[in-house]
C-alpha cells in the first residue's frame, strides 16, 4: 500500500473545511444566542482562521519529515483561508438569505454610513476578509514554522 501524498492545495482544502466548520459552529452558536448582529465578535472568526491555518501548516511540516520549503507552507495557509472563507460565504448565504433573515436586517440597522447592505455584499466581504487575513495570518505563521534552513545563521562559524 502506498503512503497518501499530501501536497500544499490537498492538505489547504482539507483543513480549509476544517476550519469553516468551526467557523460555522461559531456562527450558529452565535446566533442561538442573538450575537450574530454584533459585528464585532466577527473578530472570533479570524481566531478560528488563526488556528485552521496554523494547524494547516504544522501538519504539512509533519508531513514532510520537518523539511518543508517556505512557499508550500505559506501556500498551504493561503489556500486554507480561501477555502474557509468561500465555504462559510456560502454557508451564510443559505443561513441569511434563507433560513434566518432578520440576521441580515440586524446587520442593516447597524450600518452608519447608509449603505444597503444585501446578502451578496456580505458575501464578498467575508471572502475579501478571509483571503486577507489569512495571508497575514500565514506570513507570520511561517516565521514560526519555517525549516532550520530558513532561518539566520545565529553564530560564526
Amino acid at each position: 500500500m502506498a503512503t497518501p501524498h499530501i501536497t500544499p492545495e490537498t492538505n489547504g482544502v482539507r483543513y480549509g473545511l476544517f476550519t469553516a466548520g468551526g467557523m460555522i459552529i461559531y456562527f450558529i452558536i452565535a446566533s442561538l444566542f442573538g450575537l450574530a448582529e454584533r459585528i464585532e465578535l466577527s473578530f472570533l472568526n479570524g481566531v478560528i482562521l488563526a488556528v485552521g491555518i496554523c494547524m494547516a501548516i504544522a501538519h504539512y511540516k509533519r508531513f514532510r519529515h520537518g523539511r518543508m520549503p517556505y512557499l508550500h507552507g505559506f501556500a498551504t495557509g493561503i489556500i486554507t483561508a480561501a477555502v474557509a472563507s468561500v465555504a462559510f460565504s456560502f454557508f451564510f448565504i443559505l443561513y441569511a438569505g434563507v433560513l434566518n433573515r432578520h440576521i441580515m436586517d440586524g446587520i442593516r440597522a447597524q450600518d452608519l454610513f447608509g449603505f444597503d447592505l444585501s446578502v451578496t455584499i456580505a458575501f464578498l466581504a467575508i471572502i475579501l476578509q478571509g483571503a486577507m487575513s489569512g495571508m497575514i495570518i500565514s506570513l507570520i505563521a511561517m516565521q514560526y514554522y519555517k525549516s532550520p534552513d530558513h532561518k539566520p545563521m545565529t553564530g560564526l562559524e
